[in-house]
């Protein structure tokens, strides 16, 4: 069951993705679709096709056609569902991936009716699959379809006014399946860039592809030093990317700030771990922001449960439904930074002029499966009357775990839906601040871990 998790299915190859679970996924996923299409796509990790076969026999097993989209990035996934191939629109899409994880791990990404298919769902599916037999083999069922170059025409099309921007652009896909679209794209545009790793190869040589770890950065950042304007960086599936200028590596929450730019009162989603600077300096301008679970999917249901025009994580999933379809997608979000710069937007002087404040990275908290929400259950305890010595309160959101509101920052701890942990994270405008809310919190932390 480890291997069901709150956003995608995950696990390593083999030992926990073999024939037998993937046909049985591909089985019980069948069931839970009305269509007939099912389209697939895989990333550059060398045991993806051995995957895709798996999945295929369980969903044509199931009574499920498969539409196969091979070699594409998550983005071009979600893509197709909102495409006719042949008269033909699937009514769901599977991406397998194991997006920013080593190379020995792999993983479903699922799409139904638009919709993420997470949390309870993925559980679900999981205990089925568990008390499941395997399924008789049947006939084959694939028809390719070519999902990349409609969306390479697509992005092309919609960005045509940046043909022949000088801006000189940098880039790295870390050998993850960015490559096979940016270099088709940024080509027919006739842009001024230079790749790095650009060739996919899912043993992942020259660096892990998580573009989150600064180490992960210094090839990028050594190139942009030398011969760039701007960097980019995308995870190993590109639903995720880092943007770099010679004085920022430009987060989630700030890239959000800057694309609302040019967007006439937008209603924003962000995560509880976002910096409180983007929610009031969004309020100021006029936009309608929303704070959130962390979590790609929860933000895509949000996003269309608020018809919202733009979402972002701090890890930099960033998600327009404002002149797109409201799904994470690095390669999209490039294209419409490089719109931010040639309408002759300065992103390090937009940055600068924001209040200055001092923040954490993500600190994870080692703890278990077990244990990981009922310690959160226990700070909220807690909470209600804190030691004489703890920061005065002004407010609590408990949307996702515990994010505290003090006079001059805040606080967050919550469990994380994927991983043994409890995140956390700190912001003040005062360092001093920062370092006495880490303490105040880890304290509490440690009393909620010594009740259990």
């Amino acid at each position: 069951m480890s291997i069901y998790r709150e956003y995608d299915i995950r696990g390593i190859y083999e030992k926990e993705l073999n024939e037998q679970s993937v046909v049985r996924i591909g089985y019980a996923l069948a069931s839970k679709i009305e269509g007939e299409y099912v389209a697939v796509g895989y990333d550059a990790r060398n045991h993806s096709p051995i995957l895709f076969e798996y999945l295929v026999q369980g969903l044509n097993a199931g009574g499920k056609k498969v539409l196969d989209m091979g070699l594409v990035p998550t983005p071009v996934n979600y893509f197709c569902n909102y495409n006719e191939f042949d008269g033909i629109t699937p009514s769901a899409s599977v991406m397998i991936t194991g997006s920013h994880n080593p190379s020995e791990y792999n993983g479903f990404k699922i799409t139904i009716n638009k919709a993420p298919f997470f949390g309870e769902e993925i559980y679900a599916l999981g205990r089925e699959c568990e008390e499941m037999n395997l399924p008789p083999k049947t006939e084959r069922d694939v028809t390719k379809i070519d999902a990349l170059t409609r969306y390479i025409d697509f992005l092309v099309n919609e960005f045509q006014h940046l043909k022949n921007m000088p801006t000189k652009i940098v880039y790295d896909c870390g050998n993850g399946v960015a490559g096979v679209v940016t270099e088709k794209i940024f080509s027919a545009l006739n842009l001024n860039t230079k790749g790095l790793y650009v060739e996919p190869d899912g043993t992942f040589p020259n660096h892990h592809p998580d573009p989150t770890d600064e180490h992960n950065l210094e090839d990028v950042k050594k190139l942009l030093e030398e011969e760039g304007d701007i960097a980019f960086a995308y995870d190993g599936d590109a639903d995720r990317i880092a943007v770099l200028t010679h004085k920022n590596n430009i987060k989630g929450d700030m890239m959000a700030l800057l694309f609302a730019m040019k967007m006439d009162k937008p209603t924003v989603v962000g995560e509880v771990k976002c910096s409180q600077v983007m929610y009031d300096e969004l309020e100021r301008r006029g936009a309608k922001v929303i704070m959130y679970k962390t979590g790609h999917s929860n933000l895509k249901v949000k996003m269309q449960e608020t018809n919202a025009d733009l979402a972002c994580e701090v890890s930099g999933h960033i998600f327009f439904k404002n002149r797109y379809f409201g799904y994470d997608d690095a390669i999209y979000a490039t294209l419409r930074m490089l719109e931010l710069i040639n309408d002759g937007i300065n992103l390090d002087d937009e940055l600068a002029k924001l209040p200055k404040v001092f923040s954490t990275e993500e600190i994870k908290v080692h703890t278990t499966e077990s244990e990981k929400f009922k310690i959160i259950d226990k700070v909220k305890e807690l909470l209600k009357s804190p030691p004489e010595s703890f920061p005065a309160i002004k407010n609590i959101i408990d949307v996702d775990g515990v994010r505290i509101n003090f006079e001059h920052g805040w606080g967050l701890v919550r469990a994380s839906n994927t991983t043994p942990v409890l995140v956390t994270r700190f912001e003040s405008t005062s360092q001093k601040e920062v370092k006495l809310y880490e303490k105040a919190i880890n304290d509490l932390i440690i009393k909620a871990k010594e009740s259990l």
